[in-house]
């Protein structure tokens, strides 16, 4: 191998090492012409040249390359998180739920994501390149989760704006503080769906007024609605008429 080295330093870097070159195609090109010609020059003490040697004896070894070309591929050890998803550059992808807390490996490529579980196959995905989004199978999802899967974070943004903006404030919020968004997708669609008995105003406001005492569920929203609560308005602080300023009736006894 040292020698092979040393005959390409010698018969091609040697040669192209005062030529100037203005793109990698020309340096290519000059390349193949050299190695054509070293290829075809008789080796001393062999009396053939490398070509005839290659023809007689390592072409007719030679198997058929692979049907598909090589990728280069990394590996990954990832926990599988409660919400069946692991996370990979910034991104979550699916496995079947049944593996909560598992780990696997990952095989990352340019364009796919493979996982593996004691070595077998257990979900292959399109790699994706948004930052801090799902890409979830449906028959990885368990049965209690599958009601929600034509849903997206997209269309409950979207429907919240259409009721209000402090719905859209507070769906945000709920779905921003979860680890993983679709994990607060069950509370947002149950609020969106109090529109059908609610009007949107009262909604929009119930849902100011979650705000406003820090709730961030379903069943807030909902109990506030239940009890009118959205109508009520908190009462302005009074300031206190008790300090060192004020004398009182005994100053004047």
């Amino acid at each position: 191998m040292e020698v092979g080295v040393q005959v390409v330093q010698r018969w091609i870097l040697a040669r192209l090492r005062n030529r100037r070159f203005f793109s990698l195609a020309e340096l290519n090109q000059a390349i193949g012409e050299l190695i054509a010609q070293l290829n075809d020059r008789p080796m001393r003490g062999w009396g053939t040249t490398r070509r005839a040697l290659y023809e007689q004896v390592d072409r007719p070894a030679l198997l058929a390359l692979p049907p598909t070309a090589y990728e280069y591929a990394e590996w990954k050890r990832c926990r599988v998180n409660l919400d069946y998803h692991v996370e990979i550059d910034k991104h979550f992808y699916s496995v079947p739920f049944r593996l909560l807390r598992a780990e696997v490996e990952a095989r990352i490529t340019a364009t796919t994501v493979e996982l593996f579980h004691h070595g077998k196959l257990a979900a292959t995905h399109q790699r994706s390149q948004r930052p801090y989004r799902p890409t979830t199978i449906a028959d990885h999802m368990p049965s209690s989760h599958r009601r929600y899967r034509d849903w997206t974070h997209e269309r409950i943004e979207r429907e919240a704006v259409a009721i209000g903006a402090d719905t859209a404030a507070l769906v945000e919020i709920i779905l921003c503080s979860r680890p993983h968004p679709e994990q607060g997708f069950r509370s947002c669609i149950g609020i969106l769906r109090l529109a059908k008995r609610y009007d949107a105003a009262r909604l929009d406001a119930a849902c100011a007024r979650a705000l406003a005492l820090g709730t961030r569920s379903y069943s807030s929203v909902a109990a506030i609605l239940k009890n009118a609560q959205e109508r009520r308005t908190r009462e302005p602080e009074l300031p206190s008429l008790l300090h060192e300023n004020i004398r009182g009736p005994e100053y004047y006894h």
